[in-house]
């Protein structure tokens, strides 16, 4: 049995440290057409700017960054391109030199998907994506998925801005899609760019001038 005195100490620390952690962990749910997303409550949600947009988000900067970062969901009625074709434009935005990629294959309850992670210099566009300017943004993160849900189509979700922040939020975008984190994994190199091609869709939009 532990002395009074420590035993006062121990309840205070567990008094300070249990509601950071459970306001860490809290969630609220958001409905993007078709799936629900269980967000953190401290990601903001905005009005859709466009109506390709199904939902997006500023996630707050963590500390040593300058910005927030962005989570957009976008979803194109069944058009917008399999897996390969999103991957590919994905990790085209970011510049050659010092580019680092992983892509990873999972589960969640709302459906199969893919997950490409990469970090480098960024092209961030600048204005109206129609202008399609860029501007090259070092020490930045995406981390951008392609959710299938059966009978719908593909769901895309692309988290960009200042590494750590996207970086510490990688859990959570997980969490937000109700992954199952046991079932996925890295994809190898060979396999990186065989996956899903039956998926693969011209209809309506053409990749290269898809706002996302």
């Amino acid at each position: 049995m532990l002395p009074p005195k420590q035993t006062s100490l121990l309840v205070l620390a567990l008094l300070i440290a249990v509601p950071s952690l459970n306001a860490a962990d809290k969630t609220k749910k958001v409905e993007a057409r078709d799936i629900t997303l269980n967000v953190p409550t401290s990601w903001k949600q905005s009005p859709a700017s466009n109506n390709l947009r199904t939902a997006q988000f500023a996630i707050p900067k963590v500390e040593g960054d300058k910005e927030d970062a962005e989570l957009v969901v976008y979803f194109f009625g069944g058009a917008g391109g399999g897996v390969n074709a999103n991957l590919e434009r994905w990790s085209g935005q970011f510049q050659p030199g010092g580019k680092k990629q992983k892509i990873y294959k999972g589960e969640s309850k709302q459906g199969e998907y893919y997950l490409l992670d990469i970090t480098g210099v960024y092209n961030k566009p600048i204005g109206p994506p129609i202008n399609r300017q860029t501007n090259p943004t070092p020490g930045y993160q995406m981390m951008a998925v392609v959710l299938m849900v059966k009978d719908k189509g593909n769901y895309f979700l692309k988290l960009t801005g200042p590494q750590k922040t996207v970086a510490a939020a990688g859990k959570a975008l997980r969490v937000a899609i109700d992954a199952d984190l046991k079932k996925e994994a890295e994809l190898k190199a060979k396999k990186q760019m065989i996956v899903n091609r039956e998926t693969f869709s011209h209809k309506a939009l053409t990749l290269d001038k898809l706002p996302i």
